[in-house]
């Protein structure tokens, strides 16, 4: 869903309304207080501190009772709340001076309201990079979140608004998204790039004759959504950029594109090969050793041998993970010059600064509001209406069937381009972070029920 003429007071609405049926109602803000917050933040992203973009994330947290129902176990890198020795007035000019000491990576600004429903700021939040890490699909279990949500400032008059790991809206300048596609999970998008990870399910399929049908399910399940994740990382990656970028990718001769800087890429597509089969392994021994040898009833000794191949193949797979990151950003790299990235259906990169030799556009390109094709979801729009970048991505995937295309905005926007029959289909505001439904909300949902 997308609302254009967007205010910060339309994704207080948003924000509000997911909370109104909280059956704690004692600390929940109100409608006024989200305006103030989101107002405060918005205003604060449109200035700049010794000449830098301003990017912050504050977490809404209870100051007199921050952490109402701690685990049992409380793990050594769970985030923590540093008290500010004197609480400070949430306004634009503090906001400002104190995001130079909360990188969001590092940490979240802690804010509370008073019963009059004044703002103020009253410590920091540490650990937050377990969070990014999970967020940007560099880490495969996240932290708990603190407080009640999280927004941050991601670029200029730019708010994403986080409940756990749901994201509930994104305020873009006078554009307020609230929902997200999913491209990756259903429809054609998902459907080409789960044909092209299959090249490496048969790759590995050695490693897996000694599973069951059902463990060999689910290893191939974990290919199609590394592959995915691989992909949404390099989206993620020029985003971060903030200049913009593009790629393809096509099993196409590329007859069609003058490739600038021709190379041969392959180490993405080993290391996400690696990244399996040592998973795989050490997830086989790991199992192993846990049947035979750790069980309740078992007194028998970890042979040397076992518990050495485990550790072997357990670093193996954290070097290979490593090895994955690092070609994931050397492959985002090559967006920073003008023209296409091309990959193939493997991953690998065939150059980079790629242009159309000859633009062969169709008449319109229709805009999908739902990531399953349906003709009724619709909407047609010329494709002059977009720039050079837009246009190189049409004219390949429209000549080049099967061909899928990705564009990253200067401003952030992430769209996804391929051919469906005798239709251009884009989608826009596609989800790429790795987003959780939030328990926080489903509790709501059950209290709303019972």
């Amino acid at each position: 869903m997308k609302k254009i003429n967007a205010t910060p007071s339309d994704l207080a609405i948003v924000v509000f309304n997911k909370f109104k049926n909280l059956k704690n109602q004692s600390h929940k803000p109100s409608e006024k207080i989200l305006v103030n917050l989101f107002e405060n933040l918005f205003y604060a992203s449109l200035k700049t501190e010794e000449n830098d973009f301003i990017k912050v994330t504050i977490t809404l947290i209870n100051s007199e009772n921050p952490d109402p129902r701690p685990p049992k176990r409380i793990v050594k890198d769970r985030w923590n709340i540093i008290n500010l020795e004197e609480t400070i007035e949430f306004n634009v000019k503090n906001i400002v001076k104190l995001s130079k000491a909360a990188d969001p990576w590092s940490s979240s600004l802690a804010v509370d309201f008073d019963k009059n429903g004044n703002l103020f700021i009253w410590g920091l939040i540490d650990q937050s990079i377990h969070y990014q890490n999970y967020l940007h699909h560099e880490s495969e279990t996240g932290p708990e979140q603190p407080g009640l949500f999280q927004t941050s400032i991601t670029n200029i008059g730019t708010l994403l608004v986080i409940i756990d790991y749901e994201l509930i809206a994104t305020l873009k300048q006078n554009i307020l998204i609230s929902k997200y596609i999913d491209v990756f999970k259903f429809g054609k998008v998902s459907d080409i790039v789960k044909s092209h990870s299959k090249k490496l399910i048969d790759e590995v399929v050695e490693y897996l004759s000694n599973l069951s049908d059902f463990e060999k399910e689910t290893w191939n399940n974990q290919v199609n959504i590394l592959w995915t994740q691989t992909i949404s990382r390099i989206l993620i990656r020029i985003q971060n950029y903030h200049h913009g970028g593009s790629f393809i990718i096509s099993k196409s001769k590329n007859n069609d594109l003058d490739i600038k800087h021709k190379i041969q890429y392959g180490r993405l597509y080993n290391a996400l090969k690696n990244k399996i089969a040592f998973s795989i392994e050490n997830s086989t021994i790991s199992d192993l050793i846990y049947e035979h040898y750790l069980d309740d009833e078992s007194e028998r000794d970890i042979p040397v041998e076992l518990y050495l191949d485990e550790s072997i193949s357990n670093n193996n797979k954290n070097e290979s993970s490593s090895e994955l990151k690092g070609a994931i950003r050397f492959v985002a790299s090559l967006s920073c010059i003008d023209g296409l990235v091309v990959l193939d259906d493997q991953l690998k990169v065939k150059g980079f600064g790629a242009v159309v030799k000859n633009f062969n556009l169709p008449e319109e390109v229709y805009i999908s509001k739902t990531a399953r094709f349906s003709v009724r979801n619709l909407e047609p729009i010329k494709p002059n209406h977009f720039g050079t970048r837009h246009r190189a991505i049409f004219s390949h995937c429209w000549g080049n069937v099967g061909s899928l295309g990705f564009v990253i905005s200067q401003d952030g926007d992430i769209r996804a381009i391929t051919r469906i029959e005798n239709k251009l289909i884009m989608w826009e505001n596609i989800r790429v972070h790795h987003m959780n439904k939030s328990q926080k909300l489903k509790r709501i949902l059950l209290n709303k029920r019972k």
